[in-house]
């Protein structure tokens, strides 16, 4: 056999023991940058940790694959990721200190309207309701990290618009918007009614945090106005 075919073999063998090196250290840095936040981490955070130019996505699917038989996963949240204790052993973690307050039917209701309908004002949640809503529901929902402001709306007023949070998706286990239910799966849940209008749909949510075209960005004289910011820019206590 020629020699130069030896040298090309282990020359080959090299840059592929390299790569596979460098991958095994890719997916190391990222489990560890995951696992030691309290909260979700964007798959922009991580690339700017990794130490070439790898595919992020493709690293935390692998990753994702390798956890999966496990008793924690590496679940998606939106364009972040975090580990959560798989949902089959949901049941042997107490989390009785942690026990968040249980919504009231009214804040129930005005959280699904905002995840189903955002970006949409206070007004436009009272109209699909039908009834007015307490300034104190949405702090409810605000308070859990699960609402935020999004903007103001380009119309007489300029309300703000509501919408919900990347911990809104990590609370209720969903990767994205998307991932919301359905009517077919609300009526096979029993959430709604077997009497339900012909013409009753489930509105399809903005998969975007962007803003749309009418729609203006919350600045710093909106945050003062909605009692956000003391005046001057100060955070209130």
């Amino acid at each position: 056999m020629d020699s130069r075919d030896d040298i090309g073999r282990g020359e080959g063998e090299s840059a592929f023991h390299e790569n596979f090196q460098a991958e095994m250290e890719a997916e190391r840095i990222a489990e560890a940058l995951v696992f030691a936040s309290s909260q979700p981490v964007s798959e922009a955070f991580i690339a700017d940790r990794l130490p070439r130019n790898f595919n992020v996505r493709a690293v935390m699917l692998r990753l994702k694959e390798q956890y999966a038989p496990r008793g924690v996963n590496l679940v998606q949240v939106d364009d972040a990721w975090a580990f959560r204790t798989a949902a089959d052993l949901s049941f042997v973690i107490r989390r009785d200190d942690n026990e968040v307050k249980k919504l009231s039917r009214a804040a129930l209701e005005v959280l699904a309207i905002i995840a189903y309908h955002q970006p949409v004002t206070r007004a436009e949640i009272e109209d699909i309701r039908g009834v007015q809503t307490s300034r104190g529901t949405l702090d409810v929902l605000m308070e859990a990290g699960w609402v935020r402001f999004r903007g103001r709306r380009r119309t007489p007023g300029r309300p703000v618009t509501l919408g919900t949070t990347r911990d809104f998706l990590d609370h209720f286990g969903l990767e994205e918007l998307r991932d919301l239910p359905g009517l077919e799966e609300l009526k096979g849940a029993g959430l709604l009614s077997g009497r339900i209008p012909a013409n009753f749909n489930i509105p399809s949510p903005l998969m975007s945090d962007e803003l749309t075209e009418d729609e203006d960005p919350i600045t710093q004289m909106d945050l003062e106005e909605l009692g956000l910011l003391a005046p001057g820019g100060a955070s209130e206590d």
